[in-house]
Order: structure tokens, then C-alpha cells, then sequence
């Protein structure tokens, strides 16, 4: 697991995170032989989800955190019972290095036997008496494991982070620890010396490369590479990496671009995933961040993807979309709080820290009735995350424009360019995209 890169895209993942995430790994690991697996940093939103059912696919893998665990540095020894004879543990313990984990029949570990272990046990039934210095070594070795184990060694669960025990680490005597799973089944055993220095996850950003918009801990991991399609936002590396940002609409656009140039195809399921990430960032080829590149990769993965036997065999890329985008639109089966939480994005600019949330319907008439409980939980995150201000984009997918749901604005953004609506929303006609169109204008006014 040393060589594993991992594939993420940004927190709060919408679909192109997802699909691009899962494309890339895949393509790395047939053009290169990498070792590599789609993640991603929080729940799948309704569209996801959607879109991954009517295809069949598992969604990635979830990492919301790059600190190293316990799981990264631990070996998985032979182990014997408790009622076992000594020799069977001292064989084990041979061929180690020095220990044997000492497990119960449920699972759990018992303790560990080491050569500090045994020379204690060695001394407690020699001792100081004559008539014991002339036991014999097999003798003791017929002895149960049990009698010889250190069962005061510390437990640590695998998917504990190692950062918040090393000062426990560096306090503790034992040189050895034993680890286990989340039901406290034996999983392990590791070493001081090796948790002091876990290996750092291998990492690839896809569809985003500003920090605040990354899994936790990222410093602790090795950025690899970072392919995306949005302003420049990066993090700073101690070694050069391969840093792709272009001008296309979906970092998916990006993954089937060099599926082609490597000669490859996708999966039709793949295939079907790639253009659900394409057309839901670029509303079905109608949004202003859709460029030429884009309508060739619809044009490419419906090739690869609308064939016999595929999930979605026989689609069309304007009836995929549609049903793609329906997917994700409405306002009325979600809790106010996914609404504003699930699409988001942190920025900051001008001294101000700011989020964006973006949700789409299919008719802004259904916004009139949640506008108030909308306006809470968009408050409540803004204040749970200490920013600044908090805006929502309800996008209308049908017909092209949004209306603006802002809390804790400051005077500045009373120079945005949108007429106020009397629900006090600002109306902002033929605006779609919250990176090409909104955001431009909000930092525009931040740093003026």
C-alpha cells in the first residue's frame, strides 16, 4: 500500500468531482500500471447517488482525512492462542524479529510476548532457587503462551489517526503495540520506530486545488498532481508536481481527453459516469463555461458509453442530461440544511472568508415557500464555520437564471449588478455558473 495514490476531488463533492475522480484513477491504472483508487471527501449528494445506482458503480472510496492511521504502518504477524504451548509462540516470535501477538478465539488480542516477556517469565520460575536453575528450556516451553505474554502493551485502532497519540507514543515503555479493527479484533502488530515516521498518503486533486476546498490534513500527505478547470487557488509543494488547470467546463472534459489521447476507451458505465459529470457542471452544453472541448467529450463518451448492453444503452446526450440534471433539481425533498451544505464552496478575498452554495430546480416559482427556513440554514452555516458572509445560487436549469440568497452580506456587495426581488433574493437573469459569472463579480467587489 506504500506506492497507492488516492483520487479525490473537493469536499461536499458534486458529480464531476466524483467522475472525474473515479476516470482518472482508472486511467492511471490502465495507461501507467499505477496502483490507484477513486476517493472521495464527503457523501455523494442526490445526483451522485442517482447517477451511480442507474449505472451500477460503487461510489469511491471514502477519505475524508489524509493524516496517516494506524492501519498504514501495522503488520499483520502470526499469532497463537493463549492456552497454546510457549514454543509455539517462541517460534513465531523466531521468525519476527522478537514478538508474538498472543490472540483469544473471538478475535481479540490477549497480549503480546517479547523477549522482554520472556526473560521476566524466565526469571519468575527460575528465580533465585537452586533446585530451578536446573529446569529445562523445554520444560518452560510446554508452559501456556499466556504465561509469558505482556498483556499491559497499549491497543490502537487502525483507523486511529497517529497524530493525536504521539505524545501518548512517546510516554509509553513499549517499544510494540497492538492493533485492531473497530470491533477490537487483532488486525496487527507495529512498532514505535514506524509510527514515528508512518509513510504519507500519495495523493491526486481533481476538479478543485484551493486548500480550503480539499480533504483534512492535506499537508500531511504527498500532493502528486492536481488537475482541474477552475481559477488558481493552489497549495504550495515541497517538490515540483504535474499541474493541469484548463479552460473547459467539467475536469471530466479533462479525464476523456487523455482516455483518447492514450488510445483507451472507457467502460460504457464508466463512460456514462464521465458525461454525467460533464453535462450536470455544464447544464446539458448550455452553461457559459462549456467550450468546443466539452461538446467533443459529450460527443466521446456517449460513443463510448450509448452502446448494447451499457445502463444506459440507446440514451441520447440531450435525454441523458435531462434526466442527469432532473436528478439533482428541487428543493422539496431535501432538508435546508443539504440544500445549502451540499454544493458548496469556501473562498476567501479582501480580508472577508465567504461561502457560495449553488442548488438547481426546475422552476424558481418552489423557492417562495423555503426562502425562510433557507435563510436560517444558511446563517447557521455561516456561522458554524466562522465566515464572514454566506451566499446561495438557486439555479433554475430550465430557464437559465438564478435568484441570490445572501446572509451577513457587507456593504460592499451592495454593488452587486442584480435588481433586488421583493422576497429580498437578488434576481440575477441568465446567470448559471457561480465560477464563471457570480464569483468574478463577488471578488471583484472583495478586492477592489
Amino acid at each position: 500500500m506504500a506506492d497507492r495514490t488516492y483520487v479525490i476531488g473537493h469536499v461536499n463533492p458534486d458529480t464531476d468531482s466524483i467522475a472525474s475522480a473515479m476516470g482518472y484513477a482508472w486511467l492511471l491504472r490502465e495507461r501507467d500500471g499505477l496502483d490507484t483508487v477513486a476517493a472521495r471527501a464527503g457523501a455523494t449528494n442526490p445526483q451522485t447517488t442517482w447517477i451511480l445506482k442507474r449505472l451500477g458503480l460503487e461510489a469511491p472510496y471514502l477519505l475524508t482525512d489524509a493524516s496517516p492511521r494506524f492501519e498504514a504502518v501495522t503488520r499483520r504477524l502470526d499469532t497463537v492462542p493463549p492456552d497454546s504451548p510457549l514454543r509455539d509462540g517462541w517460534m513465531i516470535a523466531s521468525r519476527t524479529g522478537g514478538v508474538a501477538p498472543v490472540v483469544n478465539e473471538d478475535g481479540t488480542p490477549y497480549g503480546l510476548l517479547t523477549g522482554l516477556s520472556l526473560f521476566d517469565y524466565l526469571g519468575r520460575q527460575v528465580g533465585t532457587h537452586p533446585r530451578r536453575h536446573e529446569m529445562r528450556i523445554a520444560e518452560l516451553l510446554d508452559q501456556p503462551a499466556r504465561d509469558a505474554c505482556d498483556t499491559d502493551v497499549p491497543v490502537f485502532s487502525a483507523s486511529m489517526r497517529i497524530r493525536d497519540m504521539v505524545n501518548r507514543i512517546l510516554r509509553e515503555e513499549h517499544n510494540d503495540f497492538l492493533v485492531v479493527d473497530e470491533r477490537g479484533v487483532y488486525v496487527g502488530v507495529t512498532r514505535q520506530r514506524d509510527v514515528l515516521n508512518p509513510p504519507r498518503l500519495r495523493v491526486i486533486l481533481v476538479d478543485h486545488n484551493e486548500p480550503g476546498q480539499a480533504l483534512g490534513a492535506l499537508e500531511e500527505a504527498e500532493l502528486v498532481e492536481i488537475l482541474d478547470h477552475h481559477r488558481l487557488g493552489n497549495h504550495s509543494t515541497h517538490i515540483p508536481i504535474r499541474f493541469t488547470v484548463d479552460i473547459v467546463g467539467s475536469t471530466s472534459t479533462l479525464v476523456s481527453e487523455r482516455m483518447e489521447d492514450a488510445g483507451l476507451a472507457a467502460p460504457p458505465a464508466l463512460a456514462g459516469m464521465l458525461l454525467a459529470g460533464l453535462l450536470s457542471d455544464t447544464l446539458v452544453l448550455t452553461s457559459p463555461t462549456t467550450t468546443e472541448r466539452d461538446r467533443r467529450a459529450a460527443e466521446r463518451l456517449a460513443r463510448w458509453g450509448f452502446v448494447r448492453n451499457s445502463p444506459i444503452a440507446s440514451e441520447t446526450i440531450a435525454g441523458y442530461g435531462k434526466q442527469v440534471v432532473q436528478a439533482g433539481a428541487g428543493l422539496s425533498t431535501r432538508d435546508p440544511k443539504e440544500v445549502v451544505s451540499t454544493d458548496l464552496k469556501t473562498y476567501e478575498a479582501g480580508g472577508f472568508q465567504f461561502a457560495i452554495a449553488q442548488a438547481e430546480v426546475t422552476d424558481l416559482m418552489q423557492l417562495g415557500e423555503h426562502l425562510p427556513n433557507l435563510r436560517l440554514a444558511l446563517d447557521d452555516l455561516r456561522e458554524r464555520r466562522g465566515l464572514h458572509f454566506a451566499m446561495l445560487m438557486v439555479t433554475d436549469v430550465v430557464d437559465n437564471s438564478s435568484r441570490l440568497i445572501l446572509v451577513n452580506a457587507p456593504p460592499v456587495l451592495d454593488g452587486l449588478p442584480y435588481p433586488h426581488h421583493p422576497d429580498g433574493t437578488l434576481r440575477a437573469d441568465g446567470v448559471v455558473s457561480r465560477k464563471k459569472q457570480l464569483l468574478p463579480v463577488v471578488l471583484g467587489l472583495l478586492e477592489d
